[in-house]
């Protein structure tokens, strides 16, 4: 897996979402309470985009902008319809002081 480099870690503070090009996706990377997380960026309900909706940090859900489904963020499932079919996560890291995803 090619690593895609994020951003220095303090720039993605708790409570903060970055969206970053990795290849032919996107992917959105999550900061809930001190863990990081990352999700593709693309809602599989109807492709648009995922990360850019509202999201809970405590509960570590993201809410697609569109039409509402909820998704989890250390699993991709979705929680919620009109989603019912996951999305990718992939593994993040903080390596030398910047958040690393594996994609």
């Amino acid at each position: 897996m090619p690593d895609v480099v994020v951003c220095p870690a303090e720039e993605l503070p708790p409570g903060e979402v970055r969206i970053v090009p990795a290849g032919e996706i996107s992917v959105g990377v999550f900061n809930a309470d001190g863990e990081l997380y990352a999700i593709e960026d693309r809602c599989s309900h109807d492709d648009g985009p995922l990360a850019e909706g509202d999201w809970e940090p405590d509960e570590c859900v993201v809410i697609c902008p569109r039409h509402g489904s909820r998704f989890d963020l250390r699993t991709g499932r979705p929680l919620s319809l009109p989603a019912y079919i996951p999305v990718d996560t992939f593994p993040v890291r903080v390596e030398d002081g910047f958040v690393v995803v594996s994609v």
